[in-house]
């Protein structure tokens, strides 16, 4: 009985103590979650969880939730994720920052562990999945081969090509087939500029511009390989890195789209090679691929493994077909809604051609194109409102403290957002949130703006290199459709952007078309 009475008591006091431990250690979290509200800005950083209930509460905007809390916040605050997940450090969208990250300090802030690791199994050690020497060496390549009269030259013919022979024709079998007949004008886009880069840097057409629009299984790996890697920075390691191991939920998906992608790029590869040694030259070849296996095999300036091309040309990829598809999507929105840009567009066109002397066939040549102010203007505009890659991360190698004040520890990860910078006032003035296009000109010419306050093609060191081919490439596209047709989005028609690593349209761009002039004027 006496034991008994004790081993209740014994009971008594431990469920109590468990109790009075849990529920002060409760207090403990809480009073600590309201000191770190008052004491710094920022969205609020949960117990245990930090940001994320914030994150999933705003999935569906995002972008503007992140603007309103760094205006709040005066351009920069603080972060943490779930605890263990080892997520800490700043997002910002002050352009003192961003010049001390992407340049000053430009070794402190790689792209780091956390980014690549992440895109390894799709890009591999392909530039843009690289830092350090290695990036360096692929970036000086990549110099040499892409700024090449050759290359300039055979990327330029492929563009004209696609946009006449592919592109045009699809629209006016749309046109043909009925004026109220819409369709995604985002997807056709994405079409298109994976038709380009895959010629310009494989030298193979996948035939996504055909006129019956045909799915392509390497485009649609591609598209799935890209959106599914997201998961992976939403989740922590310990949860996405077991499903990869045993192959379970998205990373399944994922593994097959990745090797759909990498059979595909490996099989150009060897086909290429092959070429090299039936033909004994590829000199007929102009495409990235066919270059750098000819200075590999011939020139012996540098011995590519089958790996690093397949890697090289799959990173080409992913930066040439998401971002100038989707900047033209926002773009023709834009342009739609304010229809006195359109008007002064067609008006510059329309002076540029009335100085030819052939005006039978209106195919642009480069420099008509490089003449095109006021549509540099629009498309730089619209790249400002929409960039297509809305955030970026770096990550800390040492200890540092930003110019703003903001310290940030050895690992932590610094997400800067172009988006957000389009929309403050301390950045871009009251007009901020206005399509202007107008403030990019001055005395007639187009002026640049501060990279640092306008990163949508990164800045310093790894300034995009394909961000001439991408100025061309959007005007093409986009003088030749203004020129042929009135682009009218569907009334009703819900534009937002989607939580991807791209700025794409959630709903896609649906549109209808309209013939400009009689089809026989233009060839």
């Amino acid at each position: 009985m006496a034991t008994k009475l004790v081993f209740s008591s014994i009971q008594w006091l431990y469920s109590h103590f468990f109790w009075e431990v849990t529920i002060s250690l409760l207090g403990l979290l809480l009073l600590r979650c309201m000191l770190e509200r008052l004491t710094t800005k920022g969205p609020v950083l949960w117990p245990v969880v930090g940001i994320i209930p914030s994150i999933f509460l705003h999935i569906n905007n995002i972008y503007d939730w992140t603007t309103e809390s760094l205006i709040k916040a005066g351009g920069t605050f603080h972060f943490r994720g779930v605890w263990m997940g080892g997520a800490y450090g700043i997002v910002t969208a002050d352009p003192s920052n961003i010049e001390y990250m992407l340049k000053t300090n430009f070794k402190n802030f790689p792209k780091g562990k956390y980014y690549t690791e992440r895109f390894h199994d799709l890009l591999g050690n392909g530039i843009f999945n690289a830092d350090n020497e290695l990036w360096k060496e692929q970036r000086r390549i990549a110099i040499s081969e892409m700024h090449s009269t050759r290359f300039v030259e055979h990327s330029f013919q492929a563009m004209q090509n696609l946009v006449h022979h592919k592109l045009l024709n699809l629209f006016n079998k749309v046109v043909e087939e009925s004026n109220d007949h819409s369709f995604d004008l985002q997807d056709v886009l994405l079409r298109f500029t994976f038709d380009n880069i895959c010629i310009a840097a494989f030298g193979v057409d996948p035939g996504c511009l055909a006129l019956d629009l045909p799915q392509v299984p390497f485009a649609k790996a591609f598209e799935e390989a890209t959106e599914l890697t997201l998961f992976r920075f939403l989740l922590p390691p310990f949860v996405w890195k077991p499903m990869r191991h045993f192959g379970v939920g998205y990373e399944k998906r994922l593994k097959e789209a990745i090797k759909s992608v990498h059979d595909f790029a490996e099989n150009t590869v060897t086909l290429r090679k092959n070429d090299l040694i039936k033909f004994g030259s590829l000199n007929d070849h102009c495409d990235l691929l066919s270059r750098l296996i000819e200075d590999s095999e011939k020139g012996k300036k540098n011995n590519f493994s089958d790996e690093f091309l397949r890697d090289f040309c799959i990173s080409f990829i992913l930066a040439g077909r998401d971002t100038s598809s989707v900047a033209l999507a926002w773009f023709f929105w834009l342009v739609h809604k304010n229809p006195e840009a359109e008007s002064r567009i067609l008006s510059e066109i329309n002076g540029i051609l009335g100085c030819r002397k052939c005006k039978n066939i209106v195919v642009f040549t480069v420099e008509e194109l490089k003449n095109m102010v006021y549509l540099e203007a629009a498309l730089s505009e619209s790249l400002r409102l929409y960039p297509s890659v809305p955030t970026d991360l770096k990550e800390v190698v040492e200890d540092d403290v930003f110019p703003d004040g903001n310290m940030v520890k050895r690992g932590a990860r610094v997400h800067y957002c172009i988006y957000s910078m389009a929309r403050m006032e301390s950045i871009w003035g009251k007009d901020c949130l206005e399509f202007k296009p107008e403030r990019w000109i001055k005395d007639g010419k187009f002026v640049s703006e501060n990279p640092f306050k306008y990163s949508v093609f990164n800045a310093g060191p790894r300034l995009c290199l394909g961000k001439k081919f991408a100025y061309m490439q959007m005007k093409m596209v986009a003088a030749s459709i203004l020129l042929r047709y009135e682009v009218q989005v569907v009334e009703g028609h819900q534009v937002d952007p989607k939580f991807t690593t791209t700025l794409y349209m959630k709903h896609g761009l649906l549109v209808t078309l309209k013939h400009r002039l009689v089809a026989s004027d233009l060839a």
